[in-house]
């Protein structure tokens, strides 16, 4: 059994290069960008008027002018109109070109307009209402960086610099295995000896929500049946999600069956709780990545999100970032294991606080519709004080 951070740092460190594939826009939401986009042009392209009213030369205004006579109109989407006499105006909307030769825009409300004549009635500041050319972002400038998670105000950026097809961080190839004689699909009615299938079902689920459609697997209890089922999951995926198989009963096949297979074992068995059986193991040739996980319902979810995810997204190269919380009430765990206990979070005075949900145990798959996450408590003989940070895994 080895210490938590240590069976942390060996899962990252076979974090592997998953490639890079060209997709659709409108198809990346939720995607990792595996290049860096840049403006296009200029943004705004062009000096943009920002109220509707008119456009004048400033110098006008300053040289005595009282009233302006409108000579046209300048809309959103009509090419850049110039205004001919200097002492008269242009009738502008939000969104068109600045017409030449003005540099002010005064708004309706501050105007009082008689047939062609305006009047204006509030003092001017010579350049208000005008988003300059370039003010936002210049042509050539990175805008969204490679790593950047894609979603709705991304896409809308890459939209607007024409990037209709972008390349992000390819989806790895999941397998979600189940094993255990004692599962049956959902529905179907168990026996009083068996349950439904749920492990493999929450992962898929939560694997759906990176963008990744997962296979799924069953294998029962027997060597032959997961050897073969095994031999065929290393040679199709990039990475196999098991639950159940990995603990010390007679039936836990799967740590001997990964030895016949030539699977490198990393490690067997974690000094935390939940999910002290987690093994995790590398097949050089297939180039893939094991997690066996225990098959408690709650062992698996912590540890998908405490191992798999951090896994990920070190193969995409997206840097992890720790959360913390603050303790609302004191927390004190016995030696050697590492803790990992589902709470609840509000925030308070500006700092997310973490309340311990009840459970009973990893087996309490209904607590994890009560929590938001884990946190993390590395072992030490002090007690945890109320208001002490500590790192959050959120699961939500």
């Amino acid at each position: 059994m080895i210490p938590f951070k240590e069976a942390y740092d060996k899962v990252l460190s076979y974090s592997m290069n998953l490639g890079v594939e060209k997709v659709n826009l409108m198809n990346s939401s939720g995607r990792i960008l595996a290049e860096d986009i840049k403006a296009d042009r200029d943004f705004p392209p062009f000096n943009r008027v920002t109220k509707d009213g008119i456009a004048i030369s400033y110098a006008a205004l300053a040289n005595g002018v009282t009233k302006f006579r409108m000579e046209g109109i300048a809309s959103a989407g009509m090419p850049q109109q110039c205004l001919k006499d200097e002492n008269a105006c242009l009738e502008v909307m939000t969104g068109a070109v600045l017409p030449l030769k003005t540099d002010t825009v005064i708004m309706y409300e501050h105007l009082t307009i008689e047939d062609e004549w305006v009047v204006i009635n509030k003092a001017v500041t010579q350049g208000q209402n005008i988003h300059y050319q370039g003010s936002d972002t210049s042509q050539g400038t990175v805008i969204l960086k490679k790593g950047h998670v894609i979603g709705p105000a991304e896409i809308g950026v890459m939209a607007s610099v024409g990037a209709d097809k972008i390349n992000v961080q390819a989806l790895p190839r999941v397998c979600t295995i189940s094993t255990g004689d004692e599962l049956v699909n959902v529905n179907e009615t168990p026996e009083p000896h068996q349950i439904r299938k749920s492990n493999s079902i929450t992962l898929q689920v939560a694997l759906s929500k990176l963008g990744i459609v997962a296979s799924a697997l069953h294998l029962k209890d027997d060597k032959t049946t997961i050897r073969k089922g095994l031999e065929n999951a290393l040679q199709e995926n990039d990475v196999l999600l098991l639950s159940g198989g990995v603990s010390m009963g007679k039936f836990d096949f799967i740590p001997e069956v990964m030895d016949v297979l030539g699977v490198e074992k990393v490690f067997h068995r974690v000094a935390q709780r939940p999910g002290k059986p987690f093994w995790f193991g590398f097949h050089e040739d297939h180039n893939t990545a094991i997690f066996s996980f225990p098959g408690n319902p709650v062992s698996t979810f912590a540890n998908y999100h405490i191992y798999f995810l951090p896994w990920l997204k070190t193969s995409w190269n997206v840097p992890i970032q720790n959360t913390f919380v603050r303790l609302v009430e004191e927390l004190q765990i016995n030696l050697p294991l590492t803790r990992f206990i589902q709470v609840r979070t509000r925030w308070k005075d500006g700092a997310l606080h973490a309340t311990p949900v009840s459970e009973n145990g990893s087996g309490d798959l209904t607590s994890l519709v009560k929590s938001d996450g884990f946190i993390c408590l590395e072992p030490r003989k002090a007690i945890y004080k109320v208001g002490e940070l500590v790192i959050f895994v959120p699961t939500r």
